[in-house]
């Protein structure tokens, strides 16, 4: 009880938060969760109605989408204590739950990335004892996905459960999402670091995948540039570093800096050191919590699909708030058009793909007395 209560007024003699952040960090939360929220509401509608077309990267999409907007129903919280001068009225057990819940759909989207990019290089690539370029035979569908998506919800949940149900014994009252001291609770320090290691391990993983994808396409263009999509290659290539550049920008930053925070928890440093981890933790986090925004920025800018059929359902959308409610010949009209995309829908999907960042067709030369159909190079991230 002794260690317990020196870590308490410790806190209480050492005031963290930096005052000059509150009301930027409550206004950046803002416009992050705003535009967040409509972004990824629009991908969602956009997966599960616009498009037929069901393979394991809509799978995984959708469910990037989903842990995204958990993490932004955690926002208006953080808005509300910068908002009432880092001050929080709505008990302990409350503050842990939005702060773990934040942390899993955070790492849940990690891996999701990661899954879709390991799944792009297997299906495109290939993998030893596969048809070459066809992936394995357990890829083709989207059932494992299905099944690695729930055992991923799964396990994010028995972790982060006890969690949010048992006392770390570094509560401060009327305080949340500030710097605290774990000598008396390390094994969620060391959760902590584990979770780095999974962030560097994906990384690892997306550098590699999207990488070796970029080499195929590049090569593709150059060792047969007759081919109908070979000018489209490069320009293919070069959009795939941009999962990696928005990856690295939202994530890196903050877990480059995660192991020192998490270590500087479990010894004892001076109240200037801790307000410059509390600080430059807060940054870093409105980095990570951006990636919220930039998923759907990145369905929408990257895949021609997605963008196309998104396009044709908001102007049919206003299209029909500005037709006269009473007048059947525009009604009929409605139909036609609303019938006729309907009809074309098949078509571009064929014709533009799956969902994906990374739209090109490779034709991959098969083994010798072996079929293999033509593959779809997509590659797609959060």
């Amino acid at each position: 009880m002794s260690g317990v209560f020196s870590n308490r007024s410790s806190n209480l003699s050492c005031p963290l938060e930096e005052e000059t952040l509150r009301l930027p960090l409550a206004v950046l939360y803002t416009l992050i969760f705003l535009f967040g929220l409509a972004g990824n509401l629009l991908a969602l509608w956009v997966f599960l109605f616009l498009h037929s077309r069901r393979n394991s990267v809509r799978v995984f999409l959708i469910n990037v989408a989903l842990a995204d907007l958990v993490l932004l129903a955690c926002l208006p919280f953080r808005v509300l204590y910068h908002a009432q001068g880092n001050v929080w009225f709505l008990g302990p057990r409350v503050c842990k739950a939005v702060g773990n819940l934040f942390y899993m759909n955070m790492y849940v989207s990690i891996t999701l990335m990661g899954l879709i990019s390991l799944d792009r290089y297997l299906k495109i690539i290939g993998v030893r004892g596969s048809q070459r370029g066809c992936g394995p035979r357990w890829l083709r569908g989207s059932r494992w996905s299905l099944v690695t998506c729930v055992l991923l919800w799964s396990g994010s949940l028995v972790m982060v459960v006890p969690m949010i149900a048992l006392a770390e014994g570094n509560e401060e009252p009327g305080k949340c999402f500030q710097y605290k001291q774990r000598k008396q609770a390390r094994g969620k320090a060391y959760f902590n670091l584990f979770m780095v290691a999974v962030f560097w391990l994906v990384f690892v993983v997306l550098l590699a995948s999207y990488g070796r994808i970029a080499f195929r396409l590049l090569q593709a263009s150059r060792d047969k540039p007759d081919l109908p999509n070979a000018t489209r290659y490069a320009r293919t290539a070069r959009k795939s570093f941009v999962v990696l550049l928005l990856f690295t920008i939202c994530f890196v930053p903050y877990h480059a800096f995660r192991g020192f925070y998490v270590a500087s928890q479990l010894r004892d440093i001076s109240c200037e050191t801790q307000r410059l981890m509390d600080l430059t933790n807060e940054l870093m986090l409105l980095f990570s919590a951006l990636n919220s925004c930039l998923d759907p920025v990145m369905y929408f800018m990257l895949s021609g699909s997605v963008r196309k059929a998104t396009v044709r359902a908001l102007s049919q959308f206003l299209r029909l708030q500005h037709e006269p409610a009473a007048t059947n010949s525009s009604t009929t009209e409605f139909r036609r058009t609303s019938v006729s995309h309907a009809s074309n829908a098949p078509v571009l999907a064929a014709s533009r793909g799956s969902l994906g960042l990374i739209t090109a067709s490779l034709r991959v030369k098969p083994d010798e007395g072996e079929s293999c159909p033509q593959i779809t190079a997509l590659s797609s991230s959060s």
